[in-house]
């Protein structure tokens, strides 16, 4: 009897003791985040491209678009990722150059940021030297012109401080220790969020509107390699990324101050080589071109019409580079612009699960 008392006494502890260990363990499992993958992508496209290490959860998602928008991360917290990525320029800047902290600039124009988990060869800015969108999001926090760190160390010690964020990234990713690997993480969540799939030609191609006769032969001009030839570069209606996310020379300069891909493959036949930009949402990401030099997408056009710049990495489909370019007549240029326009969606730059509420 004595054993069998003690038996339960001893059990009656254990019990205890298992019951608080799984109080205070209390694990959160993050929710599984669904993209909104528009009916066109899913029929013209291979599935988005998503880390095995860095999957989508509501909690991280969320996180991330709180980091995107937080001053936070900047050495003096005046500036955050959207100061350079605002959404209603479809997460460009409306300024050539970005000013940084410094109230200085750099020399080339941000990019826009949308449809990044179908960037198929995962290499990131102008120059492409980033790979990986995770990779991408450490260096603005510590580049001297953009948000002005010197290390990571103080923004991390910023957020471990912070009265909220640490219980966020324990709920995002298990653990309330903040690192730059983890804020990475949950800013590349938020920006594969970022969808545009809903312009006037994405409607057009599901069967919903019609185009004009101007917007049809704008098309026209843009797939006909005797005229606008602009398709290999950025893509057809069976592509509505719009771009190849290659790096082309594209007679911009005959010679060059920025090497761009061959700064940074030391190749000098990479040299004045530059991503690609998608064609989408060209009526919210002025200024174009990595340098932002054209203010309008008239002088895009123009350019690719006269003003074509020879050089010996000119990429060969610039055809007429000996004829300054594909010298469209007044009328082509206009319907080329009116089609070129069809593929902005004012739901993307308008949308609340991307802007700051």
């Amino acid at each position: 009897m004595r054993h069998w008392l003690i038996y339960c006494f001893v059990f009656s502890i254990l019990l205890g003791c298992s019951s608080e260990d799984a109080k205070q363990d209390n694990t959160y499992v993050p929710i599984p985040y669904q993209l909104d993958i528009p009916v066109l992508f899913q029929n013209k496209l291979i599935d988005p491209i998503i880390p095995i290490d860095n999957q989508l959860t509501v909690e991280g998602v969320a996180l991330g678009k709180r980091l995107f928008f937080d001053n936070i991360l900047s050495v003096n917290n005046t500036k955050a990722c959207v100061s350079c990525h605002s959404p209603q320029n479809a997460f460009t800047d409306s300024n050539q150059f970005s000013v940084g902290v410094t109230n200085t600039s750099g020399s080339r124009n941000s990019m826009p940021l949308f449809n990044m988990a179908w960037n198929f060869d995962d290499r990131y800015f102008w120059d492409g030297h980033a790979l990986g969108l995770e990779q991408q999001a450490l260096e603005p926090v510590i580049d001297a012109i953009e948000l002005g760190n010197d290390s990571w160390e103080p923004v991390e010690a910023k957020l471990n401080n912070h009265p909220e964020y640490p219980q966020l990234f324990k709920q995002a990713f298990g653990t309330s220790t903040i690192t730059k690997t983890l804020v990475t993480k949950a800013i590349a969540q938020f920006e594969r969020t970022l969808i545009s799939g809903n312009s006037k030609f994405d409607k057009f191609s599901n069967g919903e509107v019609t185009l004009t006769a101007q917007e049809q032969n704008g098309l026209s001009v843009f797939m006909d390699e005797s005229k606008g030839d602009c398709f290999h570069c950025h893509g057809n209606p069976n592509n509505p990324l719009w771009t190849d996310n290659k790096f082309h020379n594209n007679g911009l300069d005959a010679t060059f101050s920025d090497l761009g891909l061959g700064q940074v493959t030391g190749n000098p036949n990479d040299n004045g080589k530059f991503k690609s930009p998608s064609l989408r949402n060209l009526a919210y990401t002025a200024p174009y071109m990595h340098d932002g030099r054209f203010t309008t997408l008239d002088e895009v056009i123009e350019h690719y019409s006269t003003g074509l710049q020879p050089s010996s990495t000119i990429d060969p489909l610039m055809k007429k580079v000996g004829q300054g370019g594909v010298n469209l007549s007044t009328q082509d240029k206009a319907d080329l612009k009116a089609f070129l326009l069809t593929l902005s969606d004012p739901s993307f730059i308008n949308n609340p699960a991307f802007i700051q509420q």
